[in-house]
């Protein structure tokens, strides 16, 4: 009876994975990497104004991080389908009417309001399909057993395409479709992925729902109890304030700067991407062979190492190189991440606890955007370096208490 039912069962996880989990993470990946990426460069486009730039983006992240806390409970009490059917249909909605009201402001403060609105709404909605996606691809990952980090590494491959063609596709539609032919296109992907939604997890619980802040206190009560993932989260977030500051502040430092077009800031983010992908498939293997610690603390050396050198380059080619060398080593951090949050955290509470960790991941975000709506432009590569050292300090005490505390070795084998 095993030998008749084993191989039925090795053949279904693969068109369950494909339809299930990788079809709708990638239309709503190239939504969230068009949103996060082009928004910005809409919003210079539009105002001509770094401060207002630098703005934009903390609105585009303040929404999601209250929307995290919402967003794991909904996914927990409804499942991934219904939460990311509907977040990527009103996302849909938004933008379209943005596409549709944009054309005719011909500048001035209703742009400037129509603008933000788009950044703070596309903020929220993004994150509620994004926790919901994240929780299917968790569950799959349970599923896989010892092959956890595989699956994560083709969802953070996913993610990586999307990024690799997002930013270079908002940026050229910007330049010559305008406002309207970008803001279609993440419509078009937003779409996709509500008609695609994942439809692998529900709890089904029959008890009462978990209210938002009770769920917020489970989340942090599991984080607690597991303290390796406790740590890299700590030192993710504070790399995060670095990788946060230079995505802000690129539409300032490419455009003003450097002189170069809002396509060139798409492609420095594209080539990051490859980059990363790069990185992401080399991780996998490696993982393999070395284990989760010591792929991660080469994966932060690197990362540290280029976001120090980013401050120091006054020349465009270099400055897109160096950012794909830190983008290359946050892959790798993050493939360890994921497996490890996949590994280590409760299917019952892995709704809440994974909204909390993303939340503590983003706070540098919104921050990031204050940092570079009040710093004037030509001080940027200060406020950069500083950042920069900071998330060496980070990742350094990060790693090493996983490295030297009781108990925390065996997770990272």
């Amino acid at each position: 009876m095993r030998a008749s039912v084993g191989p039925r069962h090795a053949r279904r996880p693969v068109p369950t994975l494909l339809r299930g989990i990788y079809l709708p993470r990638s239309m709503d990946a190239g939504a969230f990497a068009m949103t996060t990426y082009g928004i910005p460069l809409l919003v210079l486009a539009t105002t001509n104004s770094a401060a207002l730039t630098g703005l934009a983006f903390a609105l585009e992240w303040v929404p999601r991080l209250g929307a995290f806390a919402v967003a794991g409970a909904l996914v927990d009490r409804h499942g991934t389908t219904a939460v990311m059917r509907r977040a990527s249909a009103a996302r849909a909605v938004v933008v379209l009417a943005a596409a549709l009201v944009l054309p005719h402001q011909t500048g001035g403060p209703g742009a400037t309001v129509a603008v933000m609105l788009l950044a703070a709404s596309t903020g929220i909605l993004t994150e509620f399909s994004y926790i919901a996606a994240e929780t299917a691809g968790g569950v799959a990952s349970r599923a896989a057993g010892e092959s956890a980090h595989r699956v994560q590494s083709v969802l953070l491959g996913i993610d990586q395409v999307a990024t690799l063609a997002g930013p270079a596709l908002a940026g050229l539609l910007l330049q010559w479709a305008g406002s309207a032919g970008m803001l279609a296109s993440i419509a078009a992907f937003s779409l996709l992925a509500s008609a695609l939604a994942p439809r692998q997890y529900r709890r089904g619980q029959t008890t009462a729902p978990q209210p938002v802040l009770q769920g917020l206190r489970t989340g942090w009560s599991t984080l607690r109890s597991l303290p390796a993932l406790g740590w890299l989260v700590t030192g993710l977030a504070v790399s995060n304030l670095a990788v946060g500051l230079l995505q802000a502040a690129a539409p300032v430092i490419v455009v003003k700067q450097l002189g170069h077009s809002t396509a060139d800031v798409g492609l420095i983010w594209s080539a990051a991407a490859v980059a990363s992908l790069v990185a992401v498939a080399l991780c996998r293997r490696a993982i393999d062979r070395f284990g989760l610690w010591p792929v991660g603390a080469v994966s932060a050396t690197i990362a540290a190492s280029a976001c120090l050198a980013v401050s120091l380059t006054h020349t465009y080619a270099t400055y897109l190189a160096l950012i794909a060398v830190l983008m290359a080593g946050e892959g790798g951090m993050t493939v360890v991440l994921r497996t490890l949050r996949s590994r280590l955290i409760p299917a019952p509470v892995f709704g809440a606890t994974l909204s909390l960790t993303i939340l503590l991941l983003l706070i540098p975000f919104p921050l990031a955007g204050v940092l570079v709506a009040t710093v004037p432009p030509a001080l940027l590569g200060h406020v950069i370096t500083v950042c920069a050292a900071l998330q060496a300090l980070g990742l350094f005490t990060a790693f090493a208490r996983l490295r030297t505390a009781p108990g925390l070795r065996a997770s990272f084998a």
